[in-house]
């Protein structure tokens, strides 16, 4: 498809029609994508044990500071991109993605160093103990050396979406998690190399990934040119990105910091193996969830072009159709978990029963308010897709911080283990009403825009 032809679908294309043109290949690379993690813990639960799950559910907090980094500067610099592409300002999206590039590379080397000094300190704040410390350690160890090669990978294949290349942008995330998911036994079962395999099949999927972006952005493909001219830091596109960017990034970091408060409190109320079911609770919630993020994935280059272009009725419908869609999802997922928790728990791991008898208990309770998660999702991204980076991050503190925090530290003195698991619930149940408001009152401002300019 042309450049010209992308640029039109954006402006003229019907809605419905678009969105499931974009989401296709979004959901696609996303449900890969969310295979990195997935992957690793059903071949180490199975390959390696209980215990090496647990460590791994560890590190898992650390891995999302990590893609916090690369989220602010990708989401940031991919709204901005769609935004100056709706304006027809090329030239200055084009200065976006060389700045981004270079502030990629000095963020990651930045994060690689400071998380050697203090990974010891992060995996015991984070909930490894004595039994699973070195298998979080030997996991993280290898991790920490490709963070320029992850974030460079996420980061520019989110600019490849932003420009509407969807297609390609799903390409990358199959071959990356491909690469992944065959390697994963191969290291772990055939070599023998335990969490080390698992760490060093991610690298080398990440290496790849990386290598194809970067590829991406000098060949005829691309909408927009990675141009060396572009590379050098200009402080106002710097702050231009970052000011988008800090919504997410914000909501990875709290993301690390929940799960790390989590751990601790897994740990206190149910032991080792309470973290270990954590880590599959996770696995299946962000295999969920990514359903719904690649919803986002859709709408984002759609709501930015055309906030952009001030083509306002655009913009609503596409917020209301995805509303619509990740409700559904949401309320499916709810009801295959709350029906069957066991086969799910036993996919990860089918030889340790205490662990399956903590599983289900948390699916279970974790997921009680899952179907009101999904607008939830989908309205902090719209405020993040048209520049309002305040308000999206206010909604994501809301539940990840404000609210959940204090719940997980509360609720526990007085149902146990359960109360760990009935945090989630609660916290979700509390910010579905508050966002339900922001969301009445940007629809009213929509609808007073579209009336003053229908176009």
């Amino acid at each position: 498809m042309s450049i010209n032809s992308n640029i039109a679908d954006l402006e003229f294309k019907s809605i419905p029609k678009l969105l499931w043109k974009f989401f296709l290949p979004a959901f696609t690379g996303v449900i890969i994508n969310s295979l990195y993690n997935i992957v690793d813990r059903i071949f180490i639960g199975q390959g390696v044990g209980a215990y090496a799950l647990s460590g791994l559910s560890a590190v898992f907090p650390v891995m999302l500071i990590m893609m916090a980094f690369g989220m602010m500067i990708g989401m940031g610099a991919g709204v901005r991109i769609s935004i100056n592409m709706g304006r027809k300002d090329f030239k200055r999206a084009e200065l976006v993605l060389g700045n981004a590039f270079a502030l990629i590379i000095i963020v990651s080397l930045f994060v690689t160093g400071l998380g050697f000094l203090i990974k010891g300190p992060m995996l015991r704040l984070f909930g490894a103990s004595d039994l699973t410390m070195g298998y979080a350690n030997e996991y993280l160890n290898i991790i920490l050396l490709g963070t320029i090669l992850n974030m460079t990978g996420f980061s520019l294949n989110n600019l490849i979406r932003s420009e509407g290349n969807v297609k390609i942008a799903m390409y990358s995330m199959l071959i990356s998690a491909g690469t992944n998911i065959i390697l994963d036994p191969i290291f772990i079962f055939v070599f023998d190399m335990g969490v080390a395999g698992a760490a060093y099949a991610t690298i080398i999927s990440m290496f790849i990934l990386c290598i194809w972006v970067i590829w991406h952005f000098r060949s005829q493909r691309s909408v927009l040119k990675l141009k060396k001219e572009n590379l050098k830091i200009v402080p106002e596109i710097v702050i231009y990105i970052v000011t988008i960017g800090f919504a997410p990034f914000a909501m990875q970091f709290a993301s690390s910091f929940v799960q790390g408060t989590f751990n601790t409190q897994l740990v206190k109320f149910g032991g080792d193996l309470a973290i270990g079911a954590m880590g599959i609770i996770n696995s299946v919630a962000m295999f969920v969830v990514m359903t719904m993020i690649a919803i986002n994935m859709a709408a984002q280059p759609i709501i930015g072009f055309n906030y952009g272009a001030e083509h306002y009725k655009r913009v609503k419908e596409t917020l209301l159709i995805g509303i619509k869609a990740a409700s559904l999802i949401s309320i499916f997922a709810w009801i295959l978990v709350e029906l069957f928790p066991a086969p799910i728990i036993k996919i990860f791991n089918n030889d340790n029963q205490e662990l399956l008898n903590i599983g289900k208990q948390g699916l279970r309770l974790i997921f009680a308010a899952f179907p009101i998660v999904g607008f939830q999702i989908i309205v902090g991204n719209y405020f993040q897709s048209i520049g309002k980076a305040k308000i999206s991050a206010i909604l994501t503190l809301l539940r990840q911080v404000f609210l959940l925090i204090p719940a997980i530290l509360i609720f526990p003195r007085f149902w146990g283990l359960d109360g760990v698991w009935l945090s989630a619930p609660i916290a979700d149940t509390i910010s579905a009403a508050i966002v339900f408001v922001f969301l009445r009152n940007e629809i009213k401002t929509l609808n007073k825009k579209i009336n003053f300019n229908p176009n």
